[in-house]
């Protein structure tokens, strides 16, 4: 059987926690708000578009 390397995961999840902590300032922001809208809008075009069919 191969052997485990002892020590690697905790490394690993340190360089994810940090990758994740920084804002990025060039990411898309979006209103949540604005999501759930589009969600709502996009069912009732559904829908409309079924009772139509």
């Amino acid at each position: 059987m191969a052997k485990q390397k002892k020590g690697e995961g905790f490394h690993s999840a340190a360089g994810l926690i940090r990758y994740f902590d920084q804002e990025d300032d060039k990411a898309l922001k979006i209103n949540p708000w604005f999501v759930i809208g589009l969600a709502i809008g996009t069912a009732v075009v559904v829908e409309i578009a079924r009772y139509f069919y």
